[in-house]
């Protein structure tokens, strides 16, 4: 610390009211002039705090900034310019809006700094912030599963171990090679299966029983077997490795799993023992209901294809334009159908015989589909079906554009999610490297502070470690830096 007789300049008395005091503040370049009574506003503030540190002496000063000029009577503080311009806003205006360009996250800590609280953030600003932070524990969290892959306990049972190889084998087809074969395997059982169940009702594929039945091709049936009996031991094999089953058998995803292979058995059961507890006929009725379950399987293709996730996450996040849409359609059907009916009831072959039935003809006619089973045969039935089918394209159209920025929307950010989680682990792997190099540039030092080599030696290390050595990032002020660079 500097003595005291280098700032001769200081007001130790507090004479100076803090009211009137100008207070300049040199913020990253920028330099800004405050006076009292706007900073002792907000006293909790670290501007307002420079009000009263000068007679507290130069210990309070530097407690609060980076340093200080006492000719100038100037402030100088190591900080985000762009971000002090906002957060200064809460002394004029009462509250902060977060220029657009700045990290969100930076900014939280740039106001944590400047001792300003959150609630004086606007609320657009919160909601930014908020989705910047689940951004970030994502991150976190992918990072984490990455480690945990790659990380090995000693400290686990054998079993344990077995059950994270079989789960990353299952569950991560990119961790490995094999696990990607083992991935497009299962995407082909299940193409094969669905075609083979859509094959297998052509009628000149099937074969015809003792009792005159027709039924599913002895081969087609073998392949059908096959493929359930993978879905089967993939389903078990997965349960088996899950960390945790409660969660992983309530997964929407597993529950199409059980839907998938579930009819196969009851099947099987009924057609084995069902004869012996009901009639025959009630039995093959039953077996045909459940092979209609069967469809379940192609919802399996969706955990092989982000595309789909991508699809099903959209539309999740699109219900309220869903809901829009489907409020547009029923209050246009009821209102066309209502017309309609009226309208034709003057033609004595008319096909309108009920607004109920005309609720159909309004729905193919506003979603363009007009199957002609049911047609207004009056001029004015015509003119209310052309407005009718206008209507239906226009209240179709609208909420597409939000479906589709929701899709894009989500589908961009978990490129990005999976771009920052292998920047993180570049980054860990990066630290990691330093600090086995600091560790050997220091022992070199040593080397050369005790002269066992010569001065040009000396100057070798000198120039690798002013030149090439990167300080680790835990470091206070290169922490800032960096997060100052991901704007």
């Amino acid at each position: 610390m500097a003595d005291d007789s280098r700032f001769p300049h200081v007001d130790t008395d507090g004479s100076e009211k803090s009211e009137e005091m100008e207070i300049v503040v040199n913020v990253g370049g920028v330099r800004q002039v405050f006076y009292g009574d706007n900073l002792n506003q907000y006293p909790e503030t670290r501007l307002a705090e420079l009000v009263n540190c000068l007679s507290g002496g130069y210990d309070s000063i530097f407690s609060l900034c980076d340093d200080y000029d006492p000719g100038k009577r100037e402030f100088y503080f190591d900080r985000d310019p762009d971000a002090f311009k906002c957060i200064i806003d809460v002394y004029y205006f009462g509250e902060i809006h977060m220029k657009k360009g700045i990290c969100p996250i930076c900014f939280k800590n740039e106001m944590e700094f400047w001792k300003v609280d959150l609630n004086f953030l606007d609320e657009c600003c919160k909601a930014h912030l908020s989705e910047k932070k689940e951004e970030l524990e994502e991150i976190a969290r992918r990072v984490q599963l990455i480690l945990d892959d790659l990380g090995v306990d000693a400290s686990e049972s054998r079993w344990k171990r077995c059950q994270k190889c079989i789960w990353k084998f299952l569950e991560k087809p990119e961790s490995s090679y094999p696990a990607r074969v083992i991935a497009v395997l299962s995407f082909l059982f299940i193409l094969i299966s669905s075609v083979v169940m859509c094959v297998g009702t052509i009628p000149d594929l099937q074969v015809v029983d003792a009792e005159g039945n027709r039924m599913e091709h002895p081969t087609l049936d073998s392949i059908e077997t096959a493929c359930i009996g993978w879905f089967t031991m993939e389903y078990v094999l997965r349960l088996i490795a899950s960390p945790n089953k409660l969660h992983f058998a309530l997964s929407f995803m597993n529950i199409v799993d059980v839907l998938a292979i579930l009819p196969f058995y009851v099947s099987l059961t009924l057609t084995h023992l069902g004869a012996k507890l009901m009639e025959l006929s009630n039995v093959q009725q039953a077996v045909q209901a459940l092979r209609i379950m069967r469809i379940a399987r192609i919802f399996k293709l969706a955990r092989h294809s982000s595309g789909l996730q991508t699809l099903t996450y959209a539309l999740k996040r699109s219900f309220k334009e869903l809901g829009l849409l489907l409020m547009y359609l029923a209050v246009g059907i009821f209102v066309f159908s209502a017309l309609g009916y009226t309208m034709e009831q003057s033609h004595p072959e008319t096909l309108f015989k009920s607004i109920p039935q005309s609720f159909w003809w309004a729905i193919i006619t506003m979603t363009t589909v007009g199957y002609g089973d049911i047609y207004p045969k009056t001029t004015l039935g015509k003119l209310n079906a052309a407005i009718s089918f206008l209507c239906g394209v226009i209240a179709i159209a609208l909420p597409i554009h939000p479906i589709i920025n929701n899709f894009v929307r989500y589908y961009n950010k978990q490129r990005v999610l999976e771009t920052a989680a292998k920047h993180e682990l570049e980054l860990m792997e990066l630290n990691s490297a330093e600090g086995k190099a600091a560790g050997s540039r220091s022992e070199l030092e040593d080397l050369s502070r005790e002269g066992k080599e010569g001065p040009l030696y000396s100057n070798r290390i000198k120039v690798s470690h002013s030149d090439t050595f990167i300080h680790l990032l835990s470091e206070e002020k290169h922490y800032r830096t960096r997060l100052q660079s991901c704007k």
